[in-house]
């Protein structure tokens, strides 16, 4: 118990109030809802890449996949150009999502600051060359030069707004107007910032300004893939949880840069008809790692159905429907998980353990590693199964690790049903001797 009482003072006194600064931080929330706002274009470029990517051999004998095969080679570019219009435009979508969310954050004009860090980040990434312009870094490998180029646009406006530097026009001038022309100092700020550096990058190195970012983050890039930081990642966000604090916002909002440019990396893989390499995804985290929500509760939920707990029963009914698509705060505060020692340790334990599981299955190619993005809200099997371009394996060993789940969630759900059943007994003995007294 004293090891209990003094990781608790650790979160409640260190890592809580870190957390909470962070989570409430503009830059990361408007990271956060840049990547939110790309969100529905990567779902449905995501779906294209699996339609063009038949999940059956070429010498298969299924009717349907024949057909399925033909018709994917036959318009192989057809049906993948809403992929590279959507996942391979990537950056575009959080460059202006992101510069939009920090400006309405300061009160300033948000459709033009997400028009000035567009620019920007066109810039920097898709120089023209021969009246063509680059798509190379639109995509995954342009994230870190567009949340850059997003942030400097909309700190450029308010820093000039700040000191009042803006072209003041007559009074007779319509807003509409007068609050275009507002832009053009900015505009004149990133053409003289971002441009001139994009230019010597490519005289003096020959680079673009996306590769030296992605040069210089690449360290993050790869330490962020590997087991340790995937574990201490999934530690440090059930600690948030068990403190009362949405963990799950705050780490993947710091990892989604990296999930993002792993995703896209491996989906450029397979249009390529090449091996993915990129383990840790924003799929990967949700449908292995936090299965029903996070500290992969699901199959708490269904413990708690049967239960003969009163208590736990009730909240099982009300939470297995949301827990089975992935959205488990009824249960984690309706138990609650959140501050209860009993249901501490697998709360912890549960998810790394899926989380070791996951990254073996995947790193030595049992299952196909994650090249799509289905909604975080799929049931985790079909969103494992999607996510994996409909590789079967994917489903199974969301279930495998279900079962295991099941095997750790038990023993202390045994203690804790037990615990409010005692308390249940002991409050209607308690509500019977008052009913007799009041009655004699």
């Amino acid at each position: 118990m004293s090891l209990y009482v003094s990781l608790m003072r650790v979160v409640e006194n260190h890592i809580a109030p870190l957390a909470g600064r962070i989570g409430s931080q503009r830059h990361i929330i408007a990271i956060r809802d840049g990547f939110i706002c790309a969100m529905p274009f990567l779902i449905v470029g995501s779906i294209m890449l699996i339609v063009a990517n038949p999940p059956f051999d070429a010498d298969t004998t299924s009717g349907f996949g024949r057909v399925w095969l033909s018709v994917a080679k036959t318009h192989w570019n057809t049906i993948t150009m809403p992929f590279f219009m959507t996942m391979g435009l990537m950056s575009v979508f959080v460059a202006i999502g992101t510069a939009y969310s920090l400006a309405k954050h300061y009160g300033l004009d948000a459709l033009t600051a997400g028009l000035l860090s567009l620019m920007a980040f066109l810039l920097a990434a898709a120089p023209q060359a021969d009246n063509k312009m680059s798509l190379d870094f639109l995509g995954g490998q342009g994230v870190f030069t567009a949340l850059i180029c997003a942030i400097w646009s909309v700190e450029l406006i308010r820093l000039l707004k700040k000191y009042n530097i803006t072209l003041r026009l007559p009074e007779q001038v319509p807003p509409a107007i007068a609050r275009s022309f507002e832009l053009l100092y900015p505009v004149i700020g990133i053409l003289l910032t971002v441009y001139p550096l994009s230019i010597l990058l490519q005289s003096e190195f020959h680079l673009l300004l996306p590769a030296a970012i992605m040069h210089l983050f690449q360290p993050l890039i790869g330490v962020g893939d590997t087991l340790p930081a995937i574990l201490l990642m999934v530690l440090i966000a059930n600690l948030l949880w068990f403190a009362g604090i949405h963990g799950d916002n705050i780490v993947t909002g710091l990892l989604n840069p990296i999930f993002m440019t792993n995703l896209a990396a491996n989906a450029a893989l397979v249009a390529q008809g090449a091996a993915t390499t990129q383990t840790l995804t924003a799929p990967f985290w949700s449908f292995y790692v936090c299965i029903g929500g996070s500290g992969s509760t699901l199959v708490l939920a269904l413990l708690y159905l049967r239960s003969r707990s009163v208590h736990l029963r009730t909240i099982g009914r009300l939470s297995v429907v949301p827990s089975v698509f992935n959205i488990n705060e009824p249960l984690l505060f309706g138990s609650p998980v959140v501050m209860n020692p009993t249901l501490f340790i697998p709360l912890l334990l549960v998810p790394m353990v899926n989380a070791v599981l996951a990254y073996f299955a995947l790193h030595w190619d049992f299952v196909e590693k994650m090249v799509a993005m289905a909604p975080w809200t799929a049931p985790a099997p079909l969103g494992a199964l999607i996510s994996a371009s409909w590789d079967i394996r994917a489903a199974v060993l969301v279930l495998l690790l279900m079962a295991l789940d099941f095997a750790i969630w038990l023993p202390f759900f045994k203690v804790y049903e037990k615990q409010l059943i005692t308390q249940e007994m002991q409050q209607a003995d308690a509500e019977r001797a008052a009913s007799a007294a009041t009655g004699a």
